[in-house]
């Protein structure tokens, strides 16, 4: 648990600068973030039927894109 007390004449930015800087320091963020985006490690069964399935889906993609039939889209968003 991150706590930190206003000093006298401290400015509301400068205390939320240095509550920023002791959550950074203490880890909090990125414990928060493992439990957030964690995901259960697949049996080795499923991971080769992912994958498989990739492939699949590449290989008809590119068959598409030599015959001139698919037109690639803009992606929106991060990447």
């Amino acid at each position: 648990m991150v706590e930190v007390k206003k000093k006298d004449n401290e400015s509301f930015d400068s205390l939320l600068r240095r509550f920023n800087r002791k959550i950074q320091q203490s880890g909090v963020l990125i414990r928060a973030r493992k439990t957030r985006f964690f995901e259960p490690p697949k049996s080795r069964n499923l991971q080769k039927i992912a994958a498989r399935r990739r492939s699949i889906i590449k290989a008809q993609k590119e068959e598409l894109k030599k015959q001139g039939k698919l037109v690639p889209t803009k992606r929106y968003g991060r990447r």
